[in-house]
Order: structure tokens, then C-alpha cells, then sequence
């Protein structure tokens, strides 16, 4: 619709045409249709992974299950950072709700409080949290663990808009330095580990008028570990600044990131401003827009990755529930061995725990074949899981066979090494993923006994 002549005292709005073309919202093209894959790899995670994670009980290490939602949601972009850096502004620009009845509420105080989900609906509508968390076809149902104060802190609001037909968006309630995590009412970091563990792009998002890298921070950085691909930083309101501060702030951020982030590769940051208003005069448009440009085609490319991503993940999380099973296993064969007739289970037992080392409970996973060192979960995490769960209620690896099914172990393998990325390729040979039907994979198939007489 043609603008309408704005007063002079209404600042001036950027031209939005470069969100349209470099999201494709414009295009009417229809959305892959992935679900012949999406099938086989629900298959694969049902019969190889799931067994061996209930078995050894991976959920209460790593507070991790996966659902079916989760499988076959879209891909998700999770916005952290200080309060009154521009999350929700940046939101509201990037699917044009400025002015219309869905903007986000955003302000200079603290405004918001909740996790807000911003997905695709028919018309505009906000879904509670509790509701939200009762539908186990949305993937946020796992999130009830987290009890009635924290849903009532989440919330929902449906969007028809285009790019939310292909991606989900997360606002978090700022990181407020020196507050309490009891004050919260919930447990806000396991919350925010969450949401961490699952996205599939998260823009941390800083104000560079007020870069204060404090103790809240700091603990976000330690929960992001291990994603670091996934994270961009993001120099919001660079306009607010003349150029030398703003490299000034620049080198200070990463100062202050540094120790918290040692991979080889540093981090993306993008400076730019990320609302709809004209930049400043006499600062750096065409740097700005440029910028903005770069983190919208970053955007996209997750979007067009989704399903690489997905297997990618289902893969890493296979790969971290091997690992426990194998742990386990040590733990308990460990146990066994020192264990005679007269000797004390418990105390047998609180040895190993309290010092692994020393019985190579580690070392021994390691020197198995391709067991990374970075993948290895922590030697604490594993007194509280045994705290929780008594080492004689698990069962070796070697008893975890039948003769229909094969080794739960031997499964998992499989999965790893030849399944997944056997599916990862069909995608990526630019096939056509309706070849992959169930007519010819038969995925859906009840499996048949052939024992039993027809």
C-alpha cells in the first residue's frame, strides 16, 4: 500500500525491500516437502537411539528428551542479550509489525518479562503457556518440567506471516546483572538450556551505549558452549554511536567475550540497527545495511538448511547417548569386578564414583574408537545421576540384545555411522525428497513376525 505523506515530525522509515527479496517473501513457491524423510528419521531415532536412552536413563543427565514435535518442528531463533538492547524491536522489524495491533511491547524499562514463541498462524491470536505445553504436537511440551510458575511465563502469539511459515522466532526476558535466579521464580538458566539446546540460530543481542559484560552473562556464555556455530552476536543501535566509539566498543566486546569463547573460529557480530527508523546522519549506512543484509542471508541459509540441521542434530544427540550408554556400562562392569561376597555395595560403589579416575572409567571410553574427548560429559554430573539412579538397576551393554532386534549398542552405531548420514546425503544430492516416499523405503511399515503363521 502507497505510504501515506508522514508528518515532519514522524521520523522517517528505511525501505524494508531488501527484508523481502533476501528472505524470499515474496516468492510463492512451495515449501519442500520433507516428510518422507522427516518418517525415516523418526524411524530411526524410535528403533536405534530411543531404546539405548530410556535403557540408561539420558534424560536425567542431560534433561533431554526428544519428541516427535521436536522432530518435525521448524527451525527455531532464539534472541538473548541484557534487557533494552533491542530483542523485541528487532522482531518486530524483521516481520514488519511496527504499528499494527501485533508489535511486541518494547520500551527503555524492562519490558519483557516472558519467553514469547512467535510462530505461523492463521490469524492473530495468543496461545497461554500452559496451553501450550499441553499439546504434545507443539514441541514445547517438554517444557512443563519447569512448573507452573515458569508457564506462566511463557507465551505464545500466532502470526500470519510469511517467513514464520518456515521459522519459529523466541524472545527471552533480559539478563538483569545482579538479580537472583530465586527471585525469577524458576529456574531460569535451565530454562534459557533449553531453549539453548534446540535452536537452530541464536542472536545474542548487545546495546554497544551500555556493554556491560557481567556475572549473568558470563553464566549465558558457559550454557553456550558447544554451540558455538549456532551463536551471532549482534551490535544493535550502532547508529547511537560516532564511528571511533563504536570501534571502541567493538574491541571491548570482544575483549570481554574472549575467555568465555575459545574456539578457533570467533564468533560472527554484526553491527548494524536493527528497527525501522532512518539511520543517524553521518554515520555508516552503507556499512549498517550491508551488515543487515549478511545476518538476513544468515537467516535464510538456516531456513534452507532445516533438514541437514534436524539430522545433524539427531546425530549429535546419538552420539552424546552412546557415549552415557558406554559410561554406564564401565561404571557398572567396574563395580562387578570389585565386588566380592562380603564386601559392601555402596561403599564398593562411592569409590568409583568419587574417583572414576582411578579405575579408568574415562580413559577406557576414550581409547574405544571414536569417542571424542570433547564429547565427554563431566565427572560431577555423574555422582548426582548416581545419586538419582542406584548403578544396580542398569544392565551391561552385552545383555542389551535380543535375537529379533540385535544389540541395542551395535544399533546405535549403525545409526551414527551409516543411517543418518546415509539420509543426510539423499537430501543433499539435490534428489527430489518425495523419491524418498514410503512406497519405496516402505518406512512406515508395521514390521512383520515372521514367526507366526498367516
Amino acid at each position: 500500500p502507497p505510504e501515506e505523506a508522514e508528518d515532519a515530525s514522524e521520523p522517517t522509515k528505511r525501505d524494508r525491500s531488501h527484508l523481502e527479496s533476501t528472505l524470499k517473501l515474496n516468492e510463492d513457491k512451495p515449501a519442500d516437502d520433507f516428510s518422507g524423510v522427516l518418517q525415516r528419521l523418526r524411524k530411526i531415532y524410535h528403533s536405534s537411539i530411543k531404546p539405548l536412552e530410556q535403557s540408561y536413563r539420558y534424560n536425567e543427565l542431560r534433561q533431554h528428551e526428544i519428541t516427535d514435535g521436536e522432530i518435525t518442528s521448524k527451525p527455531m531463533v532464539l534472541f538473548l542479550g541484557p534487557w533494552s538492547v533491542g530483542k523485541s524491536s528487532m522482531i518486530n522489524y524483521l516481520l514488519g509489525l511496527d504499528d499494527t495491533p501485533y508489535q511486541l511491547y518494547t520500551g527503555a524499562e524492562p519490558t519483557t518479562s516472558e519467553f514469547t514463541v512467535i510462530m505461523h498462524g492463521p490469524k492473530l491470536k495468543t496461545i497461554e503457556g500452559i496451553v501450550m505445553a499441553a499439546d504434545s504436537a507443539r514441541s514445547f511440551s517438554p517444557l512443563e518440567k519447569f512448573g507452573q510458575n515458569f508457564l506462566e511465563k511463557l507465551i505464545g502469539i500466532e502470526v500470519p506471516h510469511k517467513l514464520l511459515e518456515r521459522v519459529t522466532f523466541v524472545d527471552t526476558p533480559g539478563i538483569i546483572e545482579n538479580r537472583k535466579q530465586q527471585e525469577r521464580g524458576y529456574p531460569f538458566n535451565d530454562v534459557c538450556q533449553w531453549f539453548i539446546d534446540r535452536a537452530d540460530l541464536i542472536f545474542v543481542v548487545f546495546d554497544p551505549t551500555k556493554l556491560d559484560v557481567g556475572l549473568e552473562l558470563e553464566m549465558l556464555f558457559r550454557q553456550l558452549k558447544g554451540r558455538e556455530s549456532q551463536i551471532r552476536i549482534i551490535l544493535n543501535k550502532a547508529d547511537s554511536l560516532a564511528t571511533q566509539e563504536l570501534m571502541r566498543v567493538y574491541g571491548a566486546l570482544f575483549w570481554s567475550l574472549a575467555p568465555l569463547i575459545n574456539v578457533t573460529e570467533p564468533p560472527r557480530v554484526y553491527v548494524s540497527s536493527f528497527w525501522p527508523q532512518e539511520y543517524q546522519p553521518d554515520t555508516h549506512k552503507d556499512l549498517f545495511l550491508k551488515e543487515e543484509i549478511s545476518l538476513l542471508e544468515d537467516l535464510n541459509q538456516v531456513i534452507e538448511n532445516r533438514m541437514e540441521n534436524k539430522i545433524a542434530f539427531i546425530r549429535q544427540h546419538a552420539i552424546r547417548v552412546r557415549i552415557h550408554a558406554l559410561l554406564v556400562d564401565r561404571y557398572l562392569q567396574t563395580y562387578k569386578d570389585k565386588m566380592t561376597f562380603f564386601s559392601d555395595g555402596e561403599l564398593v560403589f562411592r569409590d568409583i564414583v568419587e574417583d572414576p579416575d582411578k579405575f579408568f572409567i574415562f580413559k577406557s571410553i576414550l581409547a574405544k574408537t571414536n569417542v571424542s574427548k570433547f564429547d565427554l560429559p563431566n565427572r560431577e554430573a555423574y555422582k548426582d545421576f548416581f545419586g538419582i539412579n542406584p548403578i544396580t538397576s542398569f544392565k551391561l551393554l552385552s545383555q542389551q540384545c535380543s535375537y529379533m532386534g540385535g544389540c541395542f549398542l551395535e544399533k546405535i552405531e549403525k545409526a551414527i555411522t551409516r543411517e543418518l548420514p546415509d539420509l543426510l546425503g539423499s537430501i543433499g544430492l539435490g534428489k527430489k525428497p518425495n523419491i524418498l516416499s514410503c512406497d519405496i523405503t516402505g518406512c512406515g511399515e508395521t514390521p512383520k513376525n515372521r514367526y507366526r503363521k498367516p
